[in-house]
């Protein structure tokens, strides 16, 4: 071999040394790389599960509070409900109270005017009566047969 070829054999084994190393370096730092990514992912998973298990658990408190809201919304509609309806019977029975003996009382009444009104009407009938009789008992009188 020649000289020009032992000197470009010899820069090509450089330059082939020199890649080595560089491929080793970035192996190296490849392997500090993931080192450190699995040291992340590990400080996640320590301090990020306690905080998702938190959120969860705190998920599922706000959705019994809610649960336990809506049964206190239904006990407190079924309770209005059943105060409005005792108010109404308790109105109901207070006006039948009030309002039975009127209207009894306003029977009683009109019966009453009704009996008078009648013996008003029979008096009446029998004026007419006695009035009219004596005009007839005069005329019986005069005849003669």
């Amino acid at each position: 071999m020649t000289d020009t070829g032992e000197l470009f054999l010899g820069i090509i084994a450089f330059a082939v040394l020199i890649m080595a190393l560089i491929q080793v370096g970035a192996i190296f730092a490849g392997l500090r790389l993931a080192r450190r990514v699995d040291q992340i992912a590990t400080q996640i998973d320590t301090e990020i599960k306690p905080l998702i298990a938190n959120l969860t658990a705190m998920s599922s408190e706000a959705a019994r509070a809610a649960a336990l809201a809506a049964k206190q919304a239904e006990r407190l509609d079924r309770v209005f409900g059943e105060m409005v309806q005792r108010v109404d019977e308790t109105l109901s029975a207070a006006q039948e109270f009030v309002t039975g003996p009127a209207r009894q009382g306003m029977a009683i009444m009109a019966g009453v005017k009704a009996v008078i009104d009648s013996f008003r009407t029979l008096r009446e009938a029998s004026r007419r009566r006695t009035t009219s009789r004596p005009a007839v008992d005069e005329e019986e009188s005069l005849f003669i047969g």
